[in-house]
């Protein structure tokens, strides 16, 4: 559907109307486009490698739901899946089989976890599990990253003080110093910070919480160094090594990101494909840890909707489908290919600019070189990304509205859609260049 010039697009109408109600018109801050200026899109359905916005406009999507739609979105059998359980009951409060799969499918996976809690949410996903590592090792400081991003608790919600080992300040109103002063933030990809942290207080330390390959500084990789020296001194001093797998997990391999490196983790949060577009999330690792979780042991975590049947419906058979024979070749390429074809557009116009990818992650920096911690990222062209975001989004091309995040290919962008992409891009890179 075409609009005249002089008509509102839907889109700004619905804007301006949710505001009068939603805190600045969205149910997370993202997708209020404050990073890139301009109206966001309200997206009304979607088709595997596509969904349409209010006004009736067809976007290449690269966000994917921010990860879960690695089968591309309304994919047949995921729809099926659902479709078979909506008539049985939406919510029970009681358990059910079908929570027993989905338990014994990610373990299967992912062999460092020996059992799993399901949740609704990865927020509620690392939360949990920071509170259990807690609870394990009977130590209060948790060790985090600056860049990485693990859901909204009060204690994840800081930044590094002014020295390298200094508590860490509160970077959210509404959190209280006496709980962030028992979060330390390190630098991304730094060993030496992390031996020097360990040294200082090894003792302490309850959990090293780490997205190994980051996706919310935009793309950033953990080094095979890096990520081995977390867990070489989480298993010298007693410390629990938590993997926030929720957005890596199922998207960069199989058994995500510790079988791409090799390195088990004594805790794994998960989340995004696991619900397979549903509100799902699952924490899970070694059984003697797992066993401290109430009704077992003294760690109290509930979830009135964990494992709700529709979402685990959705979760387990976008698991299932993700096994099929060459997926992640088929899936590795195509992310490759958009990442090479965008750079390679970008070099036609001179443009600094280079893209990475991992599996069906990807990345774009407008800087000459891949970053390895978030401050390499607050170093590139901010303002460049907001001009090309925006060129990309007028020719039909949806990538995240902020240059801190990553990006996502589903199995359903084929090459068609690939090649599309980056044709765009080239037109995109040339105006910029004019």
């Amino acid at each position: 559907m075409s609009l005249m010039s002089n008509t509102q697009s839907r889109n700004q109408l619905l804007f301006e109307r949710a505001q009068r109600t939603i805190p600045g018109g969205v149910n997370s801050p993202v997708r209020a486009f404050r990073s890139v200026g301009g109206t966001p899109r309200f997206i009304e359905r979607a088709q595997g490698p596509y969904f349409w916005d209010a006004d009736g406009k067809r976007y290449i999507d690269y966000i994917g739901s921010w990860g879960p739609m690695i089968v591309g979105h309304v994919h047949p059998d995921v729809l099926a899946a659902v479709e078979r359980v909506l008539s049985q009951g939406f919510s029970f409060g009681a358990p059910t089989e079908a929570e027993i799969e989905i338990a014994e499918e990610i373990c299967k996976l992912v062999p460092s976890m020996e059992q799993v809690r399901m949740v609704s949410s990865g927020t509620e996903a690392t939360m949990s599990a920071l509170r259990l590592a807690r609870g394990f090792t009977k130590r209060d400081r948790i060790v985090k990253f600056e860049g990485c991003y693990h859901g909204h608790a009060d204690s994840l919600l800081v930044k590094a003080g002014s020295g390298l080992l200094t508590f860490g300040n509160p970077t959210s109103a509404g959190v209280p110093v006496d709980i962030a002063k028992h979060t330390t933030v390190l630098e991304y990809n730094n060993v030496e910070a992390i031996e020097e942290a360990f040294n200082a207080f090894g003792d302490e330390i309850a959990a090293v919480i780490v997205e190994p390959v980051a996706g919310n500084m935009n793309l950033v990789k953990g080094s095979p160094d890096f990520l081995g020296a977390l867990r070489r001194l989480c298993t010298k001093h007693g410390s629990v090594l938590i993997f926030d797998e929720v957005m890596c997990g199922f998207r960069v391999a199989v058994g995500g990101a510790q079988q791409l490196y090799g390195i088990e983790a004594d805790l794994t949060c998960l989340g995004k494909v696991i619900g397979g577009g549903m509100p799902a999330a699952a924490f899970g690792g070694r059984r003697d840890i797992m066993d401290h979780l109430a009704p077992n042991g003294a760690v109290y975590q509930a979830g009135t909707l964990s494992g709700n049947p529709i979402a685990v419906a959705a979760g387990l058979k976008t698991l299932q489908l993700i096994q099929a024979p060459g997926f992640y070749e088929r899936l590795g390429a195509q992310t490759a290919r958009l990442a090479q074809g965008l750079t390679e557009a970008a070099r036609e116009a001179n443009a600094p600019f280079v893209a990475d990818s991992v599996g069906g992650m990807f990345g774009l920096y407008f800087a000459d070189n891949v970053p390895a911690r978030f401050s390499d990222v607050t170093k590139s062209d901010i303002a460049g990304f907001n001009q090309f975001f925006h060129r990309m989004l007028d020719a039909g091309v949806y990538f995240a509205p902020s240059a801190y995040e990553a990006g996502f290919v589903s199995s359903a962008h084929d090459d068609a859609v690939i090649d599309e992409t980056i044709a765009a891009a080239r037109r995109a890179f040339a105006a910029q260049a004019e």
